[in-house]
C-alpha cells in the first residue's frame, strides 16, 4: 500500500448478516461525504457473475478468476437506497436475493476467492475517506482503520428485520426459516478457516437490537468526532 493510500482514513463496520451494517455504512458515508465499500456485496456479485455465465458450480480457481475480473460500482439513488452496478448494469435486486446470499456465504469461505478480492477491496480506499462494511474489514482488509465498529443484533431481531424487508417487497417467506438461515450463516461464517467472523481486538462493539438506524448512525458519527478521524 502506498503512503498516500495509508494516509486516507477508513471506518470499518463489521458484523453478522442482518445487523444493519450496510444501511448504517451508507448513512455514515453520506454524512461524511466519503466513499463506500460494501464488501459483502462483492461476494454476492461473484455469485451473480458466476450464475450469469452458467458457472455457479465452478471450481474454486474459476470462481477466483471471476472475482478478479469484477467491474463493480456502488452508489445511492435519490431516495437513499443502494445501487450496485456490475459491468455497467444495475444488479441491486439480484444481489439482495436470498439464494444469492446463501451462495455468497459459501463463496466467501473459499481462500482463493478472498485473495482475488483483497486488492479490489483495498482499491476503494480513496480520498477523502472510506466507509467499509463487511465481516473482516477491520480485522483483515483494513487493519489500520481509524475506527473499527463491530455491529451486531440478536438472531431473532435480525430475522424480523429481514422478514419485514422481504414482505415490503411482496416476497412471502417464513420467519422461522429465515431465523434458521441466519443461525446457519452465523455458524458457517464464524467457523470458517479463512477470515472467520469475529470482532477485531480494538473494535468498538455496538448492539443495534433496540436502537433505531439514526441512533446507531449518530453513535458512530460521535465516535468519529471524538477520535478526530475527519481532518
Amino acid at each position: 500500500m502506498s503512503l498516500i493510500a495509508a494516509s486516507i482514513p477508513v471506518i470499518a463496520i463489521d458484523g453478522p448478516s442482518g445487523s444493519g451494517k450496510g444501511t448504517i455504512a451508507r448513512q455514515v458515508a453520506t454524512a461524511l461525504g466519503w466513499h463506500l465499500l460494501d464488501s459483502g456485496a462483492l461476494y454476492r456479485l461473484v455469485a451473480v457473475a458466476a450464475a450469469e455465465s452458467g458457472q455457479s458450480d465452478a471450481a474454486e480457481a474459476e470462481l477466483a478468476r471471476i472475482a478478479a475480473d469484477l467491474e463493480v460500482r456502488f452508489g445511492t439513488n435519490e431516495a437513499g437506497e443502494e445501487q450496485i452496478w456490475l459491468s455497467g448494469h444495475e444488479v441491486s435486486g439480484q444481489v439482495r436475493a436470498e439464494e444469492c446470499g446463501l451462495m455468497a456465504s459459501k463463496i466467501a469461505a473459499l481462500p482463493d476467492v478472498r485473495t482475488a478480492l483483497l486488492e479490489l477491496q483495498r482499491g476503494f480506499r480513496k480520498a477523502p475517506g472510506l466507509v467499509a462494511d463487511g465481516r473482516d474489514m477491520g480485522s483483515m482488509v483494513f487493519p489500520d482503520s481509524g475506527l473499527k465498529v463491530f455491529l451486531t443484533a440478536s438472531a431473532e431481531e435480525r430475522a424480523k428485520r429481514r422478514h419485514k424487508q422481504l414482505k415490503d417487497k411482496g416476497i412471502d417467506v417464513s420467519l422461522p426459516a429465515l431465523s434458521r438461515d441466519i443461525e446457519d450463516r452465523d455458524r458457517r461464517d464464524s467457523e470458517r478457516k479463512v477470515a472467520p467472523l469475529r470482532p477485531a481486538e480494538d473494535a468498538r462493539l455496538l448492539d443495534s437490537s433496540n436502537l433505531t438506524i439514526d441512533a446507531v448512525t449518530q453513535t458512530i458519527l460521535d465516535w468519529v468526532n471524538k477520535l478526530n478521524i475527519v481532518t
